[in-house]
């Protein structure tokens, strides 16, 4: 029910989007931007602060835990996810990481990250890891739904898709698409023609943006550069400054009646990181279990004291 409230706010409000470019650390760390607090006026809902920060609404959602999404009280102030650590991946071409919800583009300049919500595979039909390559670069892109979605569709709905959707205002991959190297070529980040769906899991396995997201990469990204989808529930950093920083998602769920919060299984890079001497164990836990995707300073002298934070009324 959640769910459906969800979708239908989504339906409401067009998008305002502002591009999130940061600068690459020039020191070897992984910390990038800052946090920025957002004050609620009457009549902001999660939907409209995601899109003028270009946040996913998951993402809002894990950061301001225990605040109504359709309804946060005038006044107070959210969190804005907009501090991240690097993902643990090669900086070049497309990083996905799928806890995040978030694509990472690397250009060639080495110099910036630019860093877009995305929405990726649904609980039943869910993103796969990958390592690969954009195969095509597709613009006005048709669509041909597999018959196992077709199947699925007209069970759920009682409806039949059409075998094929031509490019146009009805087409659910929007104006731009990029063809992924990975098995048959069904996998495919692409833009949208509706105005939800972005920053969750509801897609039929494809890595979906925003429609001016899409269009910028699409003109950025060439034919044969690199795309990793990769499941980092957990990032960490080493700063040159002396910081220890842990970054926690929520790991994707694997039904509906799972959990919002589960317990993360560490592996021995992470059991290694957090027992490094001069880390707090406490506040390490508390990273874990909260999985509010801010990144934390887990040092025992909270070195480095809070992040700057810019208000914006």
């Amino acid at each position: 029910m959640m769910r459906k409230l969800l979708l239908f706010i989504l339906c409401l409000y067009p998008s305002v989007l502002l591009a999130n470019v940061y600068s690459l650390p020039s020191n070897g760390g992984r910390l990038i931007g800052e946090l920025q607090t957002h004050v609620v006026k009457k009549g902001d809902y999660f939907k409209t602060i995601a899109d003028q920060y270009n946040i996913g609404i998951i993402e809002l959602m894990e950061s301001n835990p225990g605040v109504d999404p359709f309804l946060p009280k005038p006044g107070s102030k959210l969190v804005i996810p907009t501090q991240m650590l690097l993902p643990d991946a090669p900086r070049k071409g497309i990083v996905i990481n799928l806890p995040e919800l978030r694509l990472y583009y690397y250009p060639d300049n080495g110099r910036e990250v630019h860093v877009f919500p995305v929405g990726i595979g649904r609980i039943g039909r869910e993103t796969p890891e990958m390592v690969t390559k954009i195969k095509a670069r597709i613009p006005n892109p048709s669509w041909t739904p597999p018959a196992s979605l077709r199947e699925e569709y007209l069970l759920e709905k009682g409806e039949e898709l059409p075998r094929v959707v031509p490019a146009g205002p009805d087409n659910p991959l929007g104006k731009y698409a990029m063809q992924l190297a990975f098995g048959d070529g069904s996998y495919l980040i692409h833009g949208t023609n509706k105005d939800f769906g972005i920053g969750m899991r509801v897609s039929a396995g494809c890595i979906r943006l925003n429609p001016d997201d899409i269009e910028w990469l699409f003109h950025q990204a060439k034919y044969g550069d690199s795309v990793q989808v990769i499941n980092q529930t957990v990032k960490t950093s080493s700063e040159p400054d002396g910081r220890k920083i842990i970054e926690v998602h929520s790991p994707l769920s694997e039904s509906e009646e799972a959990p919002r919060t589960k317990v993360i299984s560490l592996n021995q890079q992470m059991v290694k990181f957090i027992s490094q001497s001069g880390v707090d164990s406490h506040k390490a836990n508390d990273a874990l279990l909260n999985q509010n995707g801010i990144p934390m300073v887990i040092n025992h002298d909270n070195y480095g004291g809070e992040y700057t934070v810019s208000n914006n009324e």
